[in-house]
């Protein structure tokens, strides 16, 4: 006869344990009833946010039609239960139903942590946690877009952790303003450090959210239908919503109830094997306090679920804290982040290796063992054990390093974590190394599935469960099925099965002109930080040639936008913004530095000329942006597109305007090239160059494309980039006429926009092709596709078609809405933002110490 389980919880770790059981349990051991207060199935919290994005219930929910068709296992929900009899083994629900138990495990999770703030219980206040607090926000959201004008609906986000921040992205997505107010001196303090928290800030600020660290909210008060939160630095913020996510308290009520001891901080003690003083009683999840201290992320959860299903049939699993993995990988508002192992560098000894480059916007941290210290066994001054690090920025290395953790480093960590360094080969990881920490599958456990048959990441995903929860580690499962000799997709994502370059063939061929309709014709789901922004671009490009596109902040195409073309300017470290007129080829008249003069002064803006013969004005707030480019749009400048993804310079020596040694006017050849290519959206940014002589004044041969004059006439030379991996240009055709050059740069560029994967320099883009420049040569110069009637004709519609950004917002009041300080005050400097004097210019007060890119800051 089976024995009979109880599981109170019914969300994700509960829902792991009765699968992992039911998958164990052949015989038919056990009868298990599952008792949930909420009254629907078990669905991932970990998506959470994509439910404001669209995301369903239905498509939310935990895989569990086997578990519902299973005589072995009941399901009750929305019927929590209210007392623990542990003498008679029995438990009572909220309707009065009793369940008799021979194990009952607990698996109750948690309940959101609300400071003791008067007026926190105020309609218009809401914590975010559950589906159902979701469809509570939504409501009132979209109530407040209704009764409150443009620029002003604005959100208080109270907590600027993981949640809180997701929050915030649902708070925009829902239509409001939202200011996350987090009582930390930085974002996500438990995940990251303060330098990579300096970087989060600066990237998510660049997407328009407002952040305050280091203050509370001492008190909420109504103001008519709208909110004023009270900060503790006497700052009031005017919101139609204010939501609570500052982190979570065990849900261990019933325990407490029933005389179960909890630990000093919370949560139900447990031992090594998960079970409670009470031999009858389990514990596992965010409930749970192993060795006194509780989890709140869904790995340690699932580890826990897996050791109770191997003891209620009978084996001796065990664990402890230090062998829970707190790795975490997410993108938060467009932004990577991820922390694995001693983030922190608690170890004794341990030192840390920084690569901080604010340029690129990206922060990479190791933490690492001293030779022989006590952090980690360590192998010798060249190969330190890895004991943790952090990410902020670009996170792709995560997979490939969270593996190595206690592991000797494979390379030196610098070259580990620069940009074009050397990344850490999946084949050289052992067969015990855990590739998926939420569900703790081994690279072995892959390998044996792939030998089985899995030859695909989906395959791999069903039979093992590596990446489906957070899903972080989907990349290293492609380099282990190439590893393995297996063919591995090119698909952009899991939303669509096809590459950028297919996309912008199927965009281009069906003439689609929004993400909606293609993801709906072509793909699944709604989308992901990758393919929306690449779509996104797709569809600015197209636009500019066949007029099926507006403004790059156009309706869902402004949604689809990140970084800094929300607000068309370049974000700064405080906050503030960049501005960078275009000054094609570097000319410009007196006349023209003189309105840069004036703004600059008037503005009191930070100026400095660029590397590529512009003039940079530095420390305008967002609220100031259209003033300023009022007064240069009038005096006939336009944007630079600093910002985008797109032509950034085309720079120029003097050639034969000025210089004795010049052959060919390079001043008017770089003028031409950039006002022809202006604006046109690419898989990553374009640089240029025209020199007027070999002496190469211009450095055109580290660029993108670069022209070099020759007595014969113009050299063209494609595919070079500086960087941390610099590349010099390759030769494509040489002594060719003015015509000649442009038709050729045209095919060039049009055929890099089109076939080009996702943030794919031109340096890459050409080693990637089969056949190199050789084939680039073929099909442009050559036109051995027969496509460079097309690809002409594509360049001249763009051409045709360019129109300022600058200009088309200050003509669209709806546009200019966007661009205020505060949403309940668009004319009020923010206070946050403060300058010093040096040299004569304003700079951001509190500027660090210099940090030397590429070089390691090692500290213990």
């Amino acid at each position: 006869m089976s024995r009979r389980l109880v599981v109170v919880g019914n969300g994700m770790v509960g829902h792991r344990l009765v699968s992992a059981l039911r998958d164990r349990d052949a015989e038919g051991a056990w009868q298990v009833t599952v008792l949930g207060e909420e009254n629907r199935r078990a669905y991932d919290r970990v998506a959470l946010s994509s439910y404001v994005d669209g995301t369903s219930e239905e498509q939310l929910r935990l895989p569990d039609d086997d578990l519902r068709a299973d005589p072995l296992v009941a399901l009750h929900l929305g019927d929590a239960v209210t007392t623990i009899d542990r003498d008679a083994r029995t438990v009572r629900t909220a309707s009065g139903a009793s369940f008799g138990y021979d194990a009952l495990v607990l698996a109750t999770g948690s309940t959101p942590f609300v400071p003791p703030v008067p007026g926190r219980d105020l309609p218009g206040c809401f914590v975010y946690r559950t589906l159902d607090d979701l469809d509570a926000i939504t409501e009132a959201a979209r109530a407040a877009v209704g009764r409150t004008a443009p620029g002003r609906r604005s959100a208080v986000v109270v907590g600027g952790g993981l949640l809180g921040l997701e929050a915030a992205r649902a708070m925009r997505l829902l239509g409001l303003s939202p200011q996350v107010v987090e009582i930390a001196p930085r974002l996500m303090p438990v995940q990251v450090d303060d330098g990579g928290g300096a970087l989060l800030r600066s990237l998510v600020e660049e997407q328009g959210l407002k952040v305050r660290t280091g203050v509370s909210v001492d008190g909420i008060r109504a103001d008519a239908d709208r909110l004023v939160a009270r900060l503790s630095d006497g700052v009031e913020l005017d919101a139609d919503l204010v939501v609570f996510s500052a982190g979570i308290r065990a849900a261990d009520t019933l325990a407490r109830k029933n005389g179960l001891a909890v630990g000093e901080r919370g949560g139900v003690l447990v031992d090594d094997r998960c079970r409670t003083a009470d031999s009858h009683v389990w514990a596992i999840g965010e409930c749970a306090a192993l060795q006194g201290r509780t989890y709140g992320l869904v790995a340690p959860g699932y580890a826990m679920a897996e050791v109770v299903a191997d003891r209620l049939l009978g084996g001796d699993a065990r664990m402890t804290p230090e062998e829970l993995d707190m790795s975490t990988r997410l993108k938060l508002l467009g932004v990577d982040v991820a922390s694995f192992g001693d983030a922190h560098a608690a170890a004794e000894g341990a030192l840390e290796i920084v690569v901080d480059d604010p340029v690129a916007g990206t922060y990479a941290k190791l933490v690492v063992s001293a030779p022989g210290g006590a952090g980690g066994a360590g192998t010798g001054a060249d190969a330190p054990t890895l004991l943790g690090g952090v990410l902020v920025g670009d996170a792709t290395r995560y997979g490939s390093l969270r593996p190595l953790v206690g592991s000797a480093l494979p390379a030196d960590p610098v070259t580990l974590i620069s940009s074009g360094g050397a990344e850490p080969d999946a084949g050289a990881l052992p067969d015990s190394a855990q590739i998926c920490s939420c569900n703790a599958v081994t690279k072995g456990a892959l390998c044996a599935a792939i030998d089985d048959g899995a030859h695909d990441v989906a395959s791999l995903k069903a039979c093992t469960r590596a990446g489906t929860t957070c899903g972080s580690c989907v990349p290293v499962l492609a380099k282990i099925l190439t590893q393995q000799g297996v063919e591995v997709s090119t698909a952009l994502c899991e939303h669509f099965a096809y590459s950028r370059a297919e996309l912008f063939e199927i965009v281009a061929g069906a003439g689609i002109t929004s993400f909606s309709s293609l993801v709906a014709s072509h793909g699944t789901g709604l989308g992901c930080d990758v393919c929306k922004p690449v779509v996104a671009s797709i569809l600015a490009t197209l636009g500019s040639i066949d007029g099926r596109g507006g403004h790059i902040l156009d309706g869902e195409q402004a949604a689809l936008q990140d970084t800094n073309d929300h607000f068309l300017a370049n974000m700064q470290r405080n906050g503030t913004y960049s501005v960078v007129p275009r000054i094609a080829g570097g000319e410009v008249t007196p006349e023209g530095l003189i309105v840069i003069g004036e703004v600059a002064r008037d503005f009191g803006l930070y100026t400095k000329i660029t590397g590529g013969q512009r003039i940079d004005m530095f420390g305008a707030r967002v609220e100031q942006l259209p003033a300023i480019w009022r007064r240069l749009v009038d005096a006939g400048f336009e944007s630079g597109h600093a910002y985008g993804k797109s032509l950034r310079t085309v720079k120029s020596c003097v050639g034969t305007t000025w210089c004795r040694f010049g052959v060919q006017d390079a001043v008017g050849m770089a003028v031409e090239l950039e006002l022809r290519y202006r604006g046109l959206r690419s898989p990553h940014k374009i640089k240029s160059g025209v020199s007027g002589c070999a002496r190469e004044c211009a450095e055109a041969r580290s660029k993108d494309f670069g022209v070099i004059a020759t007595e014969d006439g113009w050299n063209l030379y494609v595919g070079g980039n500086g960087g941390f991996t610099p590349r010099h240009a390759e030769l494509l055709v040489s002594g060719v006429d003015s015509a000649t050059l442009i038709r050729t740069i045209d095919r060039f560029l049009m055929f890099y926009v089109r076939t080009a994967e996702r943030l794919q320099r031109t340096a890459p883009w050409i080693e990637a092709m089969e056949g190199g420049l050789d084939h680039l040569h073929a099909v442009i110069v050559e036109d051995s596709l027969g496509i460079g009637a097309d690809l002409d004709a594509a360049m001249a519609a763009h051409v045709d078609s360019y129109a300022d950004e600058w200009r088309g917002v200050l003509d669209d009041p709806e546009k200019l809405s966007r661009f205020v300080s505060f949403v309940n005050a668009p004319d009020t400097p923010d206070p946050t933002i403060s300058f010093v004097t040096e040299r004569g210019q304003n700079i951001p007060a509190s500027t660090p110490e210099p940090v030397l890119i590429g070089l390691p800051e090692v500290h213990r």
